[in-house]
């Protein structure tokens, strides 16, 4: 069933394991689109709000902040179950961003969560009873999880994050036996002495920080194959984490910092893995989901696996051997100067590099040209749809004192600002044609795009923004077909699903994500309700 999801089920974060954010339910279409209403609509916790439901047999399962799990009916909203966590206080006062998962698993007859204390649990997915509970580090201590995990080839892999914490080693992927939770294997994100562990500028293995897992990966059945994305060095200053200056017969690239990891799920093995932003000093990472398509490129059919970093750069490799394939820039960005057309290597724009003692500039920055919120691809019209946003900042490194033991935090301050020659649109939603890298359509606008993007069969792509506007737009032309206004930013991953053959349409909406804050900074006129988190869920009316 994971292999071949119904049709009507979501059970992926993604829905599939192409990772590709597509609903092939075609009742609510272009024409129909103008008359969807609000079928029924659910609270939830207070908080960043960055959850996806599942959907499975009717039932739909969903994730509040700091950790309440709920099972509603897909029909009508009504609770079925709920569980609650027993958090420590410590992590309920932290709250933030690690108290909200952006997705969880569903396998056999267990629903598999991460908490926001760094347990990994599988519940009951008919009574919300605890079948297992496993620890795999201390939340204490610095780690944290932002997003699910993903079960491939019956193993459940869960990436960890916080790792800006000052954790010595950085961050790593664990593998863990679905029947108890028992841990499998662990694949360290940052690489040890003897594997590449000399592009880390000569520091010692305790001395390499960061490279969070904090989205879920895909995966290819075909080859046994998941693809997982690496998160950035820490702290984000080279100059301060060590890695520049560059030393004499030194690599200073960083791995595996700002990559795809091809790993084998049973075992934790690394097949290969491909680097698209060597020694990140920006905090621009390439963490984000990896979207597997089979599409021609240079007249020869290839496996590729697409993704999209912080500075918007639609990248994609051929996921059998890991060879780089092509790039496609969309928003303005500052700090790549040129991309080699035949290996990928990019040539770094030296002015752009952050230095102690001064205010760089630099486009984008911190939550990205595109940030967590997915992007989809289509294969109704073998396009690639970007939530994206249009942004500099001035960025200033915060140096430690001499003396001054690093303890975590990425070290530098982003004062954002609009690109030069700005019109005072931030957001845009792009759609790209993979089959040759052309932009079909963009939608550009004053407010952020502040969820993913979810394209249909209908030929209708959804998505939402910081002004708490839910859209529908035509899939081929961008024209916004139909909007409504929700009490909360659109801050999450919106799906569909179909219960007794109605299609629904649902999309939880909530302030508190640190992207949404961050880029609220650029529109200060747009207001948004301190709290009120909810999940919207729409329908057209019925025909009687």
């Amino acid at each position: 069933m994971l292999l071949n999801p119904s049709d009507g089920d979501w059970l992926h974060w993604r829905r599939t394991y192409t990772g590709w954010g597509y609903s092939p339910l075609e009742q609510i279409n272009k024409e129909n689109v103008k008359n969807l209403g609000v079928a029924w609509t659910w609270s939830l916790t207070p908080g960043a709000t960055e959850t996806t439901p599942i959907v499975h047999d009717g039932v739909l399962y969903i994730h509040n902040n700091l950790d309440k799990v709920q099972a509603l009916d897909g029909a009508t909203g009504d609770l079925l179950w709920e569980y609650i966590r027993d958090l420590p206080q410590a992590v309920i006062d932290a709250g933030g961003n690690t108290a909200t998962k952006r997705n969880m698993a569903i396998y056999q007859d267990k629903l598999i969560v991460s908490t926001s204390d760094t347990h990994i649990i599988a519940l009951d997915a008919k009574s919300g009873q605890v079948v297992w509970d496993v620890q795999p580090a201390d939340w204490s201590k610095g780690w944290r999880y932002s997003a699910g995990p993903l079960v491939a080839d019956g193993v459940i892999i869960q990436g960890m994050t916080g790792c800006g914490n000052a954790q010595p080693g950085g961050c790593f992927i664990t593998g863990h036996n679905p029947e108890t939770g028992e841990e499998l294997w662990r694949l360290y994100s940052i690489a040890r002495d003897g594997e590449e562990g000399d592009s880390w500028n000569g520091l010692p293995v305790e001395s390499r920080f960061g490279a969070s897992v904090w989205i879920a990966g895909t995966y290819d059945p075909d080859t046994k194959t998941v693809f997982t994305g690496v998160g950035q060095p820490y702290p984000w200053i080279a100059e301060m984490s060590g890695l520049l200056p560059a030393q004499e017969g030194k690599k200073n690239n960083a791995l595996y910092s700002d990559s795809t990891l091809a790993i084998d799920p049973k075992t934790g093995e690394l097949k290969w893995y491909h680097q698209y932003l060597e020694n990140d000093t920006w905090d621009l990472d390439y963490v984000y989901e990896r979207i597997l398509v089979d599409l021609p490129f240079d007249g020869t059919d290839r496996k590729q696996v697409v993704t999209t970093g912080k500075l918007g750069i639609i990248e994609a490799i051929d996921r059998e051997s890991g060879e780089w394939l092509w790039a496609k820039e969309t928003v303005p960005q500052n700090v790549v100067a040129s991309i080699d057309p035949e290996t990928g290597a990019k040539t770094i724009n030296q002015d752009a590099i952050p230095r102690i003692g001064e205010t760089t500039v630099n486009c984008p920055a911190d939550p990205g040209g595109r940030g967590w919120p997915a992007t989809a691809y289509s294969p109704r019209t073998q396009t690639l749809y970007l939530p994206l946003a249009e942004y500099c900042s001035n960025t200033t490194p915060q140096p430690l004192s001499p003396g001054q033991i690093y303890t975590g935090g990425g070290r530098a301050t982003f004062a954002r600002i609009p690109v030069e020659g700005s019109d005072g649109n931030i957001g845009r939603v792009d759609a790209i044609k993979l089959t040759d890298q052309s932009t079909a359509w963009s939608h550009r606008q004053r407010a952020p795009i502040t969820s993913a993007v979810l394209p249909t069969g209908g030929g209708v792509v959804f998505g939402g923004d910081l002004n708490r506007y839910f859209y529908a737009f035509d899939d081929e032309t961008g024209e916004v077909l139909w909007k409504t206004r929700t009490n909360n930013v659109v801050n999450s991953f919106p799906i569909s699903y179909e219960v007794d053959g109605k299609q629904y349409v649902a999309v939880a909406v909530g302030n508190g994500s640190s992207q949404a804050r961050s880029l609220a900074t650029l529109t200060p006129e747009i207001r948004v309700p301190a709290a009120g988190s909810a999940l919207w869920v729409f329908a057209l009316p019925d025909t009687n």
